[in-house]
């Protein structure tokens, strides 16, 4: 399937937006970034977006590792290719072992994440299954973060459930990585 929304140039981007767009496809290590380049087309959306985008992700409080975690479970109870390729590379360079990253996908009983990691991917289940915490779950997870950051992985899961919607919607194609 083609994109609904096509990826934008330097004209449909303008110059602040299209120059931000190549440090993030450079940065992510692909040729062009679609969905920075779909997005950017509602040019001051966008801004404000990368705001929001990079407060949780790369300078949030939950930390890389887990913060990749928590994206690769979303891509993949989501089933949203994009994400999940995107992610598998940012979690490798986080420090993820192959073994972590397959289990991410494997769910919460996966033998190779810690009690921590296990209790943030059953969170990850139970807030996109049903947009709820149990108590139990809101228990495990308060072993392991303090408030501040249960409110941010509350919100990291809303924000990457938010973008693989946007992505399938829109029919974002995968981006190419560097040859």
């Amino acid at each position: 399937m083609s994109a609904r929304v096509t990826h934008g140039g330097l004209a449909e981007l303008g110059l602040v937006n299209w120059l931000v767009c190549k440090l993030l496809a450079r940065g992510g290590g692909v040729r062009e970034a679609h969905l920075f380049t779909t997005l950017a087309r509602q040019r001051s959306l966008f801004r404000s977006w990368l705001v929001f985008a990079s407060a949780l992700m790369p300078r949030g409080k939950l930390g890389r590792r887990h913060t990749e975690l928590v994206i690769l479970r979303v891509a993949h109870l989501r089933d949203c290719a994009y994400e999940r390729e995107h992610h598998l590379r940012l979690g490798a360079r986080a420090g993820l072992s192959q073994q972590q990253l397959a289990a991410v996908l494997g769910g919460p009983d996966e033998g190779a994440l810690s009690g921590q990691e296990r209790a943030l991917i059953a969170a990850v289940d139970e807030l996109v299954e049903s947009a709820e915490l149990s108590d139990a779950c809101f228990d495990a997870l308060s072993r392991w973060l303090d408030p501040p950051r249960i409110v941010e992985l509350c919100m990291l899961v809303g924000h990457y459930e938010m973008l693989a919607t946007t992505i399938a919607a829109l029919r974002i194609p995968l981006d190419e990585p560097h040859a």
